[in-house]
């Protein structure tokens, strides 16, 4: 059984034209050139609503509660990252 699946996909000339273009400079088919670009973009639409997710969970009173309260230490003389 394949893990893949046929879409008949209809591109602008030119769109197709600057894709083959870009597929062969790339050394790649059409096919994995076009699989490869709706991958990426579903990943980013993925990653932005995972950040839309937790955003909206925040609570964003309570971070500035954390960043204002009092107490802590300074920082020791030692405590530097390395150069």
């Amino acid at each position: 059984m394949s893990n893949t699946s046929t879409y008949p996909l209809r591109l602008p000339r030119s769109v197709k034209l600057a894709v083959e273009k870009l597929a062969k400079e790339e050394g790649v088919s059409l096919n994995q050139f076009v699989a490869t670009a709706v991958a990426e973009k579903l990943t980013a639409i993925n990653t932005a609503n995972f950040f839309a997710d937790r955003k909206s969970r925040a609570d964003f009173e309570a971070f500035r509660r954390i960043l204002t309260r009092e107490g802590g230490q300074l920082p020791r003389e030692d405590d530097e990252l390395p150069i």
